[in-house]
């Protein structure tokens, strides 16, 4: 067996407060990584730390980046265990997406849509969590209830049936993993 992991997170940026405003959920974002020492999640997101604004396929660590901004970041990492073939799949789909990742684009008509229940896809157009279910989802990692636009952080937190490793902040989270 593998593991993919999932990382919930909720910043204090007004973008996340808005989220969590309007959806009261405990998280507002969520990212997956494939390696046991977390130095890669992958997400749909800003891609300067002080700018919400361009947005797009972004790669992050625990150490750098916006999360590194955001030590004091509330956190839940889960581990999803699947076979190897199916970690294979999730990992080369997000890996063909980083190769392309230029192509594409934060969905914010999407993110908006999702809060009111309304399919919204264009292609090569994401928002965090539809990027997380679509590629758990094509691997074949787990079966989604509704289509992956519909998909919130805490859908995937009911989704993934693995253990919730560490629940905190992201730079507790950082020191944890550093001290492995």
């Amino acid at each position: 067996m593998k593991t993919i992991y999932i990382l919930l997170t909720r910043s204090k940026t007004y973008i996340s407060r808005l989220i969590q405003l309007a959806t009261s959920d405990d998280y507002t974002h969520v990212s997956i990584a494939f390696d046991e020492m977390l130095s890669q999640f992958y997400s749909f997101g800003r891609k300067q730390p002080h700018f919400p604004l361009p947005a797009g396929l972004i790669q992050e660590s625990l150490t750098n980046c916006f999360l590194d901004y955001h030590k004091d970041t509330p956190c839940a990492l889960y581990e999803l265990k699947v076979s190897k073939v199916v970690y294979q799949q999730a990992k080369q789909e997000v890996q063909r997406m980083v190769t392309e990742k230029q192509q594409y684009r934060y969905s914010i008509i999407g993110l908006i849509c999702c809060k009111f229940a309304i399919p919204y896809q264009r292609e090569k157009y994401y928002f965090y969590s539809q990027f997380v279910a679509e590629i758990l989802e094509k691997s074949q990692a787990l079966e989604l209830p509704k289509p992956a636009e519909l998909i919130r952080p805490a859908d995937c937190m009911e989704l993934v049936t693995g253990d919730c490793l560490f629940t905190g902040k992201v730079g507790e989270l950082a020191a944890s993993v550093s001290t492995l």
